[in-house]
């Protein structure tokens, strides 16, 4: 599909169409199954929420969270008519049309959620951004997206105020109006959200307009703004969570990744909204109450980074976490020893998968049966993967080179240079260096610029990584390469040790036996 077959755009404001990559740009696009034919005529608020009202399920829970009075559950019901209310009052307060772009920060929350759904259901561009960001952070984003609305929690004001601030060094000049929410000013969002009980009408947005743009830092530190179309979203919840995890309504989600993270926005918002599932949105956790949730919610899956299953490993015997089905674990390498640390501890094996947020969501992974040891899997049922070299030639099984996919989804940047770096000859290329046996089993080795080269000879970091972290000693490490004149470079590991270990000679020599007698002494 290039950038000339694709169907109308029914925004009044045209700047996320015109400011879509070069067609001879654009990766190639996949629709070849059944469930990825999507109506021209798609807003996917309708397809995530307003079809479960309609199918007579409003009574069931969609969201759950907490407010300053305690636990909240919104049904699907209740999260339409804030969905609805939230939307009029962008249209008819904020006098917003279709197309253009409205900031979004907030914790994850019902309420966060709910103005994400909303901005896109009135046919806007929602750009959610992380609420760690500073001002001169977001600054950037909205003068790249060329932002004039924001809708910002009350508790994250004061960053994005210095972007309002016409004499602040940070000023980002597009931004005209904030509206806030999480308060109770009678001129924030839920006052005005008061004004509007009737129902609202989604904007009959086309399946190839924009509705998100994801920020994500590149090597440079300059934000790429990744383009997502309507599709793009359902694409996603129709091929990972359906033939990966089997997802249904039953299904009860919780995690950490902000729904700022792609990550975050499929695991914990859109897949359960597709299947009628719930979700539970709270704004921060630690192990252990992510632990607790788990258990007091009987979720059946959860989204989060190995680093936080490796610390709930040791926790988890005090919980009961029998209703967990899919412990899904992404972005970043999952160790081995992490992956066998949470089997021993909860019974229950980890989903790893691979994605990025240029693809919106993971496209390698294997559950169940079907996962191996130390493979992230092999490539989710709509997506193709090859792995290849630097001149894009297929390598043999079992060689390591550069992974190249192509799907439904794929890398569309806002106006940047780097998109011909992410697309070369129709295939997306996420920076990963990977191994692919003979099975179609995918094993990441690491990022291509992580590869560190001493004494002619390539290691992978995270090899080495997954070795340091079997020792009792090793609670968390990174391992880089240091300039050495005669190597080239010197393999260097930064470890946090464990209670109960001190950081003398005798055990850092110890750390280096161990790694030398675990895997080739070169590394």
């Amino acid at each position: 599909m290039s950038k000339l077959a694709l169907a109308v755009s029914s925004h009044v404001d045209m700047f996320t169409r015109d400011h879509l990559p070069p067609a001879d740009q654009w990766p190639i696009f996949l629709f070849d199954r059944p469930e990825l034919q999507y109506p021209t005529q798609l807003n996917i608020v309708q397809e995530l929420v307003d079809t479960h009202v309609l199918q007579g399920e409003g009574a069931r829970p969609a969201l759950y969270g907490r407010d300053e009075h305690g636990a909240v559950t919104w049904t699907y019901h209740k999260l339409q008519q804030q969905i609805d209310a939230i939307a009029q009052a962008l249209v008819q307060d904020l006098k917003l049309v279709a197309g253009n772009r409205v900031l979004l920060r907030g914790a994850n929350s019902p309420m966060m959620a709910a103005c994400l759904l909303a901005g896109i259901k009135a046919g806007l561009v929602m750009v959610p951004t992380m609420p760690m960001l500073r001002a001169s952070e977001l600054r950037q984003v909205i003068e790249k997206a060329q932002i004039t609305a924001a809708l910002c929690s009350q508790n994250l004001s004061e960053e994005l105020s210095f972007c309002l601030a016409p004499q602040h060094p940070q000023n980002a000049s597009s931004l005209q109006l904030v509206l806030y929410f999480d308060n109770h000013r009678p001129d924030g969002l839920e006052a005005l959200m008061t004004k509007y009980p009737r129902p609202f009408c989604a904007y009959p947005t086309s399946k190839d307009d924009v509705c998100l743009i994801a920020f994500t830092s590149g090597t440079t530190g300059q934000p790429k703004g990744t383009m997502h179309f309507h599709r793009d979203i359902l694409a996603m919840c129709d091929l990972f969570p359906k033939h990966i995890l089997e997802m249904n309504a039953s299904d009860i989600v919780c995690g950490t990744p902000p729904l700022a993270f792609t990550f975050g926005l499929g695991g914990l918002l859109a897949f359960p909204l597709r299947y009628g599932a719930s979700t539970i949105l709270l704004e921060k956790h630690t192990p252990e109450t992510l632990l607790d949730t788990m258990a007091s919610y009987r979720a059946t899956q959860c989204y989060t980074a190995p680093t936080f299953y490796r610390q709930m490993a040791s926790l988890a015997h005090a919980f009961d976490l029998s209703s967990l089905r899919h412990p899904v674990s992404a972005g970043e390498p999952l160790p081995e020893s992490t992956r066998q640390r949470w089997k021993d501890s909860t019974g229950t094996d980890l989903t790893d998968g691979i994605g990025g947020t240029e693809l919106t969501h993971i496209y390698i992974s294997s559950a169940g049966k079907h996962a191996r040891p130390g493979c992230i899997g092999r490539v989710v049922p709509g997506y193709i993967a090859q792995i290849v070299d630097q001149q894009m030639r297929p390598v043999p099984a079992g060689t390591p080179g550069r992974l190249a996919v192509r799907g439904p989804t794929g890398c569309r940047y806002l106006e940047d240079l780097r998109q011909a770096e992410y697309v070369r000859d129709g295939w997306n290329l996420p920076g990963d260096t990977f191994v692919m046996d003979k099975e179609g089993y995918f094993t990441y080795i690491a990022r291509n610029d992580d590869m560190i080269v001493s004494a002619g000879y390539n290691v992978a970091g995270p090899e080495v990584e997954g070795i340091l972290l079997q020792h009792p000693a090793v609670a968390e490490c990174a391992v880089i390469g240091q300039p050495d004149a005669e190597r080239g470079q010197v393999i260097t590991a930064f470890v946090t040790l464990n209670t109960g270990f001190e950081p003398n000679a005798t055990l850092f020599e110890t750390l280096q036996n161990f790694v030398k007698k675990n895997i080739a002494p070169f590394k």
